[in-house]
């Protein structure tokens, strides 16, 4: 069974377009066009920056939450190589 798990991974990797389980795809917007969204460390606008996404690019996001000391709702997301929190309010569900 332990051999056969790691090509059922692969198998449903595919079948679901490649995509990572459980992610869903957003686009940045309504943001000025030369402008970008940051990926912070944890969700708070006062939170370390870890990156930048350009307005209208993609991200994965794992799940969003409003349960943060200013109460916004940040989305856990992935873009590139960075993996942090950025503002629900940019992310529109691509």
């Amino acid at each position: 069974m332990s051999r056969s798990l790691p090509r059922l991974a692969f198998a449903l990797l595919l079948a679901g377009g490649g995509s990572a389980w459980g992610a869903e795809t957003f686009r940045v917007e309504g943001l000025p066009q030369d402008d970008s969204l940051t990926i912070r460390e944890t969700p708070d606008a006062g939170a370390p920056a870890l990156g930048q996404i350009p307005v209208g690019r993609r991200v994965l996001g794992f799940g969003c939450t409003n349960e943060t000391p200013s109460g916004l709702t940040w989305c856990r997301v992935k873009f590139d190589r960075t993996l942090g929190w950025a503002r629900r309010r940019y992310l529109t569900p691509d």
